[in-house]
């Protein structure tokens, strides 16, 4: 006895099924990818101070230079380092870009110098060299553009000195480096110098 089985659509909608899943899930892949693709930074610390301009360069070819204090460890100079990249392919002809590692002893003399106690540090000067302003911290987007711009123009900057969130710093042992101060120092807050 032969069963008489109705004629049935279901390994055809399975198929359907099965192709609708598949496109769907090649879809959901190519987005999820895509999304990766445009969180991940390609701004890197080390690979943006390495394409940085040697402070050297900066001092010599009669350009404004914004010169940032960082280090690979900044959580705040992370955060910072896609603006930044923005900031150098915008401005990055006119401007010097020019980044120090705090981590590296070369530097000590300029840390000393621009008295960075906290990082990201930020020193903006004049194309003779000339420091005008700086900052510490994370800076908005719009702060560092403005700025750039009236360095460019030669023009006081809108936002001279600004305080954001930084990475805790403590600068070296800079007593080899420093000089001593002088009773007219204001550093020496009246204390007599001996020699």
């Amino acid at each position: 006895m032969t069963a008489n089985l109705p004629d049935s659509p279901q390994p055809d909608a399975n198929r359907l099924r099965n192709l609708l899943i598949a496109i769907v899930a090649i879809v959901l892949a190519v987005v999820f990818a895509l999304g990766l693709k445009t969180q991940t930074s390609s701004a890197s610390l080390p690979a943006m101070a390495k394409a940085s301009v040697p402070l050297d360069v900066a001092l010599r070819n009669d350009k404004p230079t914004l010169m940032e204090f960082y280090a690979d460890w900044c959580t705040s100079c992370q955060r910072m380092a896609p603006e930044m990249a923005e900031l150098k392919e915008t401005y990055g002809d006119r401007v010097n870009f020019v980044m120090l590692n705090v981590d590296n002893e070369k530097w000590l003399p300029e840390i000393v110098a621009y008295r960075v106690d906290g990082i990201p540090h930020f020193s903006y000067l004049q194309a003779n060299n000339e420091p005008v302003a700086q900052a510490i911290g994370e800076q908005p987007e719009k702060v560092l553009e403005e700025n750039l711009i009236a360095l460019v123009d030669g023009q006081t900057l809108p936002i001279a000195m600004a305080q954001g969130e930084t990475s805790a710093y403590t600068p070296p042992n800079a007593t080899k480096t420093v000089q001593k101060s002088t009773p007219d120092d204001p550093r020496a807050h009246g204390s007599q110098v001996k020699g």
